[in-house]
């Protein structure tokens, strides 16, 4: 835990340079200074001054608080989930999705059609009550680790991203994670990580069902899907969930843009940002062509609106946090 309060400097002493720079990770160039210049507009008294109950700041997760390379982390879960369940009922071994899993690890979701994937991750988050979900995914974060990195994957997030959710709270912010993840999926780790509680947490979601179970009522989650918090489903949860209009809001891809155009479209300030991947020394590169968190028509959204585009590269002096 020393660790993660250094990371989002919670343990610096009050005449440290930590607490005089709110975004210590961030090298001073157009983005820092955006987000310097916004924070500084909206709480302070005058005619772009957001009372504290409206400054609502919304973050996607996937690529923008944490890594999403080589594959969705949630994916990977999935892939370890499986290979649990074909070793717990060898019926399972012998047919896909779970053949090629128990085979080939994570290199087997390669041979694996979109619909296998699909098949995969609702058989591996239904079946079980929310909160015994929410163990065994918390199990997972304590010792699954990253293919590449080896870093555990609760190590995987931003520590500039740290900084800044930080800092907005001790503005008066109320920061959001609205993301195409799976809602219980990153409740199991968004408090600690990130320090967003669960309520604050929106994202893609199943179906679930109310049952007793020995006298005790459980909500049971079902292989069928709910809502997708993805593209235009991110402003109509947010609508739903919040209620209210981000001024801020920041996203990495194309998934993020109708986020960012109904941030946008509200009236007074707003500060709309995109993360974009081009550091592939500290983390990897890909935008337009990319599978994986595509950044092209929320990129010219952003040229064309004149939104902040994060450049990792140039922007961030570090990336992950210390180990």
């Amino acid at each position: 835990m020393a660790g993660l309060a250094a990371a989002l400097g919670l343990a610096a002493p009050a005449n440290s340079s930590a607490a005089e720079d709110p975004l210590p990770s961030w090298n001073d160039g157009p983005a820092k200074r955006a987000l310097l210049a916004f924070v500084r507009r909206v709480t302070t008294q005058g005619p772009d001054f957001v009372a504290p109950a409206e400054r609502i700041a919304t973050f996607d997760n996937d690529g923008t608080l944490w890594a999403e390379m080589p594959v969705y982390f949630e994916v990977l879960f999935a892939v370890d989930r499986g290979r649990e369940m074909a070793a717990k009922d060898p019926s399972l071994a012998g047919r896909e999705p779970y053949k090629s899993l128990v085979e080939k690890g994570a290199a087997g979701l390669t041979g694996l059609t979109q619909a296998q994937v699909v098949e995969l991750v609702a058989a591996t988050h239904s079946g079980m009550t929310t909160e015994q979900f929410l163990e065994i995914a918390r199990a997972w974060f304590a010792t699954a680790r990253h293919p590449t990195t080896k870093r555990l994957y609760t190590q995987m997030v931003y520590q500039p991203q740290l900084e800044l959710l930080a800092w907005l709270r001790r503005e008066g912010f109320k920061t959001f994670i609205v993301s195409g993840g799976g809602v219980d999926f990153m409740r199991a780790f968004a408090e600690p990580v990130y320090g967003v509680p669960p309520e604050q947490v929106i994202g893609s979601s199943a179906e679930t069902r109310w049952e007793m179970r020995e006298g005790v009522p459980v909500l049971v989650k079902l292989p069928k899907v709910r809502s997708v918090d993805d593209k235009d489903g991110k402003p109509i949860n947010i609508e739903l969930q919040i209620g209210r209009r981000p001024i801020l809001a920041f996203g990495n891809s194309d998934g993020d843009l109708e986020m960012l155009q109904w941030t946008q479209a509200g009236p007074g300030a707003r500060l709309m940002l995109l993360v974009h991947h081009d550091d592939a020394v500290r983390e990897w590169a890909y935008d337009r062509e990319s599978k994986i968190g595509r950044l092209d028509k929320a990129w010219d959204a952003a040229v064309k609106n004149g939104w902040t585009v994060v450049s990792m590269k140039r922007e961030w002096k570090q990336i992950f946090p210390p180990e």
